[in-house]
Parts: C-alpha cells; structure tokens; sequence
C-alpha cells in the first residue's frame, strides 16, 4: 500500500507539474501566444490515446511488476531528456520528453490500478482507491507550489527584461539562465523515481495473471453480443471522460494563465493548480461523506455538472479576485466526475469489460485537446479570454450532463 501511495503521488505530481510549465515555457522558449504554450498539455495528455491499449498488451508480456519498474525507467528517461531540451531551449525536445514521460504515465495507470484490488480484500479496495487519489491530488498541490517558487521567481520582472531587450547575446542569455531553473527539479524527479523503481524491482510483490479472470455470470443479452461496438454506451461514456478530463485540466491547468490575464499578483499565478486540486481535496471528502448515504452517485454527478455550469459562467461574467476564486471552486465540481462516469461505461460488458476499460482511458485525451481548442478561440479567433473559457467549458458539462442522465443507458436494457 505504500509502494502504491508512493506511485499515485509520482503520477500526481508529475501530471499537475503543467500549470506551473505552462507560464514559464512561454517564457523561456519565447513562444509567441498561449496556444503553443498549451502543447504540453497535448504532449502530456496524447500520450494515454496511443497507450491506453497497448499498456494491456505489453503487461500481458513482461507482467505487471515488470510493467511497474518499466513505467518509472520511462518516466526517468523524459525527465532526463528534458535537460538538454531546457539548455538548448529547443521547445520540440522538451515536449517530447513531457510525451515519453507521460507514456510511462499511461503505463503505470495501466499497471499499478490492479494492486489496489489484489493487496486487500477486495470489499475495501473502495477506501484504499480514495486514499492513493489522497496522494495523488495532494502532489498535485505541493507540486505548483515547489516549481512555482524555483521556475516562476521574479516572474513579471524577468519578463519585462526580455521584452524589452532586443535579440542577441543578452537576451539570449537571459533565456538560457531562465532554461537552467529546470534542471535541478527534473534532475530530482529523474532520481528519485529511479530510487522507487529499484525498490519496486527488488520488493516482492504479487504478480497478475491477467489470463486468469474470475467468471462473471452474463445476462442472456450480453451473450448474443460479439463485438465491443454493440454497446454503444462504452463509447459515448468514453466521451464523457473526455470532457469530464477537459474540463478538470481546463480549471486545474490554466488557472494561471488565467490569473495572469485578470492582472492578479503574481502569487495568484504560480499557485492557481494548488488553490483548484485543494478544491478537488474538498469535492472528494464531500462524496465520500453524503455519497450513497445522502445521494446517489448518478444524481451527484448531474448535481455536479449543474454546479459547474454554474461556476464558470460566474467566473466569466465576474473579474479581477472573484472571477479567479470560482475557477479554482471548479475542482469541487469536477472531483466526483471520474468517479462517477467511469462505472457508468463500463456497466453490463461482462467478457468485454478490459477492452471496455481500455477504450474509456483512451478519453484522458480530452487533456490534450481541450486546451488547444480554448488557446484556439482566444489566440487565433481573438475571442475574449473570459467569454472563450465559456465557450469551453459549457459544451463539455452540458455533455456530461446528458451522459448521466441518459447517455449511459443508450443500448443497454431497462435497468
């Protein structure tokens, strides 16, 4: 279990290092608009369509401590890469290694989730899952805080230094100096993942015989089905973690960005992913207090959905603080979305239900592309950033929302 802890704070911690990336790449990569910026989130996101499946298959082959041990040698290795990317400041590098780390990202996903069922009984794996997403959220706010106060340090002042200086030897190296600040975070995060994948390797854990499947008892409907594309269900549910993915890096991720374009200090800009993974924090304590006590898990999640329909248009039609505090309470509302969607998906597959899971961890690419479609609305159509965060975010909690309330019962008996 504390293999497993330490795994999902990795995970969590790398994954939300990109809200403190994001403002500090277009800075010392001098990229011209938020949209390139945003291609971390891409390179990071992307990376679970392509391995989503695959994972599957390459843990059949090598097991899933191998698989394990194989995920962190990834994630070292992107880290490692990112070095000569920050000194060179050459922007395609550096997003390459965000990709290969977050392939060793979809890998351990992929790996590790079973051990939450195997290393107990499987009537507590509830509480053990809520207590790793725990660590996981909890790096997510350590993580912008720590690279937030070495990446992002004078912030405004460096940035009005490299404005005003004219290209040449000066301002380039000011920017290399800037590159330089991302050595010594990665070159920790390099040894200290590696030091966990020798503990992983030399630890005896159990294995998983991912061939070994206990029977599922199938109603007489399933059986007569023979191909995944029978449910319909699974794929509009995948969509659903599509936006449910979007919207959470949408508050989680650029909450800076957003910060910096209400004028708020600079503080309010390094530590935005803290303030709405610390909502988040809040959100799953909620559920796991009134849910199924007080409220089903369905009618939370269209509660959900309501609230941050709710929220954001207050945040657009709002400024300065008040706009940017209900941006962060974003991650209340997003925090039993997950939770609540993916058993919608993968309801009544019965002997599809792996293919099942794989096809919805492939919406985690609503990561990579929501982004990219919001920079697009407000660098390149030059929509407000306010009114294209709107436009965003409404679509994707309005498909949420027909998801829980009809969307995961499309092709499936009345049950």
């Amino acid at each position: 279990m504390l293999i497993c802890c330490a795994l999902f704070f990795i995970l969590g911690y790398i994954t939300w290092a990109n809200g403190a990336l994001i403002p500090f790449v277009r800075l010392a990569f001098n990229l011209e608009t938020d949209l390139q910026a945003f291609f971390i989130l891409f390179a990071s996101y992307i990376a679970y369509f392509f391995l989503a499946l695959p994972s599957s298959w390459i843990l059949d082959k090598i097991g899933f401590k191998n698989g394990i041990v194989s995920s962190l040698l990834l994630i070292v290795a992107g880290a490692l890469i990112i070095l000569p990317a920050a000194s060179q400041l050459n922007y395609s590098l550096f997003l390459i290694a965000i990709f290969i780390q977050a392939s060793g990202m979809a890998l351990l996903q992929t790996a590790i989730n079973p051990y939450l069922s195997i290393i107990g009984p499987i009537e507590s794996a509830a509480q053990r899952i809520s207590i790793v997403g725990i660590f996981n959220k909890g790096a997510g706010i350590i993580v912008p805080i720590v690279l937030g106060s070495i990446l992002l340090k004078d912030y405004d002042s460096i940035a009005g230094k490299i404005q005003a200086l004219q290209v040449g030897p000066e301002h380039d190296t000011l920017l290399t100096e800037l590159g330089a600040r991302l050595h010594g975070p990665y070159i920790g995060v390099a040894i200290g993942v590696a030091i966990l994948a020798v503990i992983v390797f030399v630890v005896k854990m159990p294995d998983v015989d991912v061939n070994k499947e206990e029977a599922v008892e199938e109603s007489a409907t399933i059986k007569r089905k023979n191909s995944i594309f029978n449910f319909p269900h699974l794929f509009l549910g995948a969509f659903a973690i599509f936006f449910c993915v979007a919207v959470e890096v949408m508050a989680g991720d650029i909450i800076g960005t957003y910060g910096h374009l209400l004028s708020l200090p600079p503080f309010f800009v390094k530590y935005g992913t803290a303030f709405t993974l610390g909502c988040m924090l809040l959100g799953y304590f909620i559920g796991i207090a009134t849910i199924p006590r007080f409220i089903s898990q369905q009618s939370a999640l269209r509660l959900c959905t309501i609230v941050g329909i709710a929220f954001t248009t207050i945040s657009v039609f709002t400024s300065g603080m008040t706009s940017y505090i209900f941006v962060a309470l974003l991650g209340v509302a997003n925090a039993l979305m997950w939770p609540a969607v993916f058993p919608l998906g993968i309801k009544g597959l019965g002997r599809f239900t792996k293919v099942g899971s794989g096809i919805m961890i492939m919406g985690i690419a609503g990561g990579a592309i929501w982004p990219l479609f919001y920079g697009y609305l407000k660098d390149t159509l030059d929509i407000d950033f306010q009114h294209a965060f709107l436009y965003a975010m409404i679509p994707a909690y309005l498909y949420i929302l027909y998801f829980a309330s009809y969307g995961h019962r499309v092709g499936q008996s009345k049950s």
